[in-house]
């Protein structure tokens, strides 16, 4: 079974959660605050964790980088939090999610399911180290080549475009955040110069989409970053 930790102090946001996550066959445990899921997630190690950023004893943001520092669990973040900073913060320290409050219970579910099918084993290995191609219906990208394939033909990418294709495919399914991508494809100096990104992700569509105009793959997260979807 999947365990699923829920960190969140709103009582009747937990019960919800706990009563839908335990009738889909989950285990949870809960916590009421940064402490207590540290030391929860410690003790049970769970599947994936389900973070309210509005904690009372610290910032969800200090419970993921404590996380972070010796795990690699799922962690989606639930927060009334609406602004684009805030959100981008979460992800930079390691979230691979996030829900603005009020959610969807549905939504919810699904974002969750995501989260676990990426941190499985890729191959029986040790999961993204691992993954050598990825394939979609419209081309295939081979890592290890450093190679994508289109209807039977290599597709010509620039060192750039390589590049940042290959950090969005190594995350698949998770939202990348805009910072994350231009430092690690540009540069540590680099970080705010997101007209970078438009343009790179745009040749990239215009190489690899069906409709570069309605992308299918290659997926803007307005304000916040892109996300890469077989």
């Amino acid at each position: 079974m999947t365990r699923v930790l829920v960190v969140e102090d709103e009582p009747q946001i937990v019960r919800a959660l706990v009563i839908n996550l335990k009738a889909r066959k989950y285990e949870v445990d809960a916590a009421p605050d940064g402490a207590t899921a540290l030391q929860l997630a410690a003790a049970r190690h769970p599947d994936v964790v389900l973070l309210d950023l509005g904690l009372p004893d610290m910032d969800g943001v200090e419970v993921i980088r404590g996380l972070r520092g010796w795990t690699r669990v799922p962690i989606l973040v639930l927060s009334a939090r609406h602004t684009s900073d805030e959100k981008v913060e979460a992800l930079d320290a390691g979230a691979d999610d996030y829900v603005t409050k009020p959610f969807g219970m549905d939504e919810l579910l699904a974002r969750l399911r995501a989260a676990v099918r990426r941190a499985e084993p890729v191959g029986g290995g040790e999961g993204a180290d691992d993954l050598v191609t990825v394939e979609t219906e419209g081309f295939t990208v081979d890592l290890a080549a450093k190679k994508v394939n289109r209807d039977g033909r290599d597709v010509r990418l620039t060192p750039t475009e390589w590049h940042l294709l290959e950090v969005l495919v190594r995350n698949t399914g998770r939202l990348v955040s805009q910072k994350q991508l231009l430092q690690e494809v540009w540069g540590p100096s680099y970080g705010t110069e997101t007209n970078y990104l438009r343009v790179y992700m745009a040749q990239l569509r215009r190489k690899l989409e069906g409709d570069p105009s309605h992308p299918r793959h290659f997926i803007t997260e307005p304000g916040m970053g892109y996300r890469f979807e077989r």
